[in-house]
């Protein structure tokens, strides 16, 4: 059997050391004669006594009896374990040479070897424990005695003269294992706690890692769609003012080529004016009246006007027919469309309560913004858009864009606040139907839950708020309406996810005190 297995084999269960003076019970079982000793003594009062190791019971105090070959083996062991990892404590009688210790005897403040250990005194009061150079510390500094009790009044650890004639006389103690296991008991209920809160941490934390992975991604993807459709736009306005910047090309080319010709044809009625003039010049230099009289070219009839002054006019091109001023105006409205553009970030929206929808255990305030409850019946008006029991609308409703509203909660504990539509069933509560969503807050006595609630679900949230002023979310394209907790940092509750199909009213449900809208 390995070294490691043979210890195993030879440790007391309850000292978890190797056996020092084993004895064994009528079950079979076996432990130091000191450890065995102290836990029947703590059963004494009970009257009944068990095996720490099987849970046997002895109706009267067990004899002890010797297990001599067990004591043996366990003291050769000791001996051939000289090989085992020095402690840096070392045998007290050992003085020519150190020699690791294997245990220490508090009542003799000293540590032995192997050697030394096999004839040392094997009486319960030769006290042992393994190794340690702290030994006076095991030994009551007024007595000098061994320490074995725990007082439970003041928390330090006695003897029994502290017990007997000490200061300690008549407080309530207990064995040192007997407050040992307590303590242990108590140290395993806070690990069992701990361990529970830091599962659950665990879980916030994966789920929140999860959710950044997934906004990460969402982002990602939604990056890359919006990249691609800016490509394109840049792509057609590209195309755009190529296409603009052709047809005025072509406009240009055409009114150059009509001026062309006009001129052409100018130059073309110049010339055959030229010819003219020079004919007229000749004949008014001739001195023979009868040549010039019987001339019939050179009469001189329409050299006024020319063949094309009639359309000149319109065969000119003007500043207009480029159409600057549609392209101009055109290109104008697209650059305010990207001025102004946004992605409609969430803004905060004022909103005013319908005291025509209270019911008439809700009073509502002089300005609109706080809903009180009522234990007197309040005289309102009936009519058909009316709560019968707790509730009050808003005036206004919503049905595009992003809002977030804030409530103060400080002046009642219990009470409902979230969206609706305006066709809600009048007789029933928010959260109790699919026409409504929201936060929830019931107390009773000792009774104090959080939780958001649709369709009559109670539906739990991360954590329990510890402070009294929300914020209610609404992004009614993507179908979200969201619930915080207005501390620092802000700390998300829940989210609702649904497809609007009518437009949404913020709703209040208090059952005492009174509820303010802050913004």
């Amino acid at each position: 059997m390995a070294s490691a297995d043979l210890r195993d084999e030879l440790s007391c269960s309850i000292c978890l050391s190797i056996y020092t003076d084993p004895v064994t019970l009528t079950c079979g079982h076996n432990f130091c004669r000191v450890c065995i000793d102290r836990v029947l003594e703590t059963q004494d009062d009970s009257g009944l006594y068990t095996c720490p190791e099987c849970r046997e019971e002895f109706q009267a105090r067990p004899v002890l009896y010797t297990a001599r070959a067990l004591r043996n083996i366990a003291e050769k062991f000791h001996i051939s374990q000289t090989d085992e990892e020095d402690t840096g404590i070392h045998c007290t009688y050992c003085v020519d040479s150190p020699v690791p210790a294997k245990k220490s005897c508090l009542l003799c403040e000293s540590s032995l070897c192997g050697k030394h250990l096999s004839v040392h005194p094997k009486s319960t009061e030769h006290v042992l424990s393994d190794p340690t150079d702290s030994l006076r510390n095991r030994k009551c500094p007024i007595h000098k005695k061994i320490v074995e009790y725990y007082c439970t009044w003041e928390r330090v650890t006695i003897c029994v003269y502290c017990i007997a004639i000490g200061k300690h006389k008549g407080h309530q103690v207990e064995s040192l294992d007997q407050a040992s296991e307590e303590k242990k008991e108590k140290l395993r209920s806070v690990l069992e706690k701990l361990s529970s809160k830091k599962a659950w941490v665990d879980y916030q934390i994966l789920s929140l890692q999860e959710r950044r992975t997934e906004v990460e991604d969402s982002s990602a993807s939604v990056k890359e769609r919006v990249t691609a459709l800016f490509r394109d736009v840049r792509r057609e306005l590209e195309e755009l003012e190529k296409r603009v910047l052709n047809e005025i090309s072509g406009l240009e080319e055409k009114n150059s080529t009509s001026v062309s010709d006009l001129i052409q044809q100018l130059e073309i009625e110049k010339e055959e004016m030229s010819k003219k003039m020079t004919r007229i010049e000749e004949m008014c230099k001739t001195t023979n009246p009868l040549t010039l009289l019987q001339d019939q070219t050179s009469d001189g009839e329409n050299i006024y006007h020319t063949k094309q002054q009639d359309n000149m006019d319109t065969m000119i091109p003007t500043e207009g027919d480029f159409h600057e001023d549609l392209i101009t105006k055109r290109l104008h409205n697209l650059s305010d469309i990207i001025k102004n553009f946004n992605i409609g970030i969430q803004q905060p929206s004022e909103v005013l309560l319908d005291e025509e929808t209270a019911a008439n255990d809700i009073q509502i305030s002089g300005d609109l913004k706080t809903a009180s409850w009522s234990a007197a019946q309040l005289s309102h008006s009936e009519t058909p858009r009316r709560f019968k029991n707790n509730q009050v609308l808003s005036k206004r409703s919503f049905s595009s864009g992003q809002y977030y509203w804030e409530v103060d909660m400080s002046n009642s504990t219990s009470w409902r606040v979230g969206l609706c539509y305006p066709s809600v069933d009048r007789k029933s509560i928010v959260g109790e139907n699919k026409e409504s969503w929201c936060l929830r807050r019931y107390y009773y006595k000792y009774y104090d839950e959080y939780s958001a609630m649709q369709e009559n679900r109670y539906l739990p949230l991360p954590h329990k708020p510890t402070h009294h002023k929300f914020r209610i979310s609404l992004d009614y394209e993507a179908g979200r309406i969201s619930f915080h907790e207005l501390c620092d940092p802000i700390r998300h509750l829940y989210t609702f996810t649904a497809t609007f199909t009518q437009p949404l009213h913020l709703v209040i449900a208090a059952w005492n005190g009174s509820i303010k809208i802050t913004n």
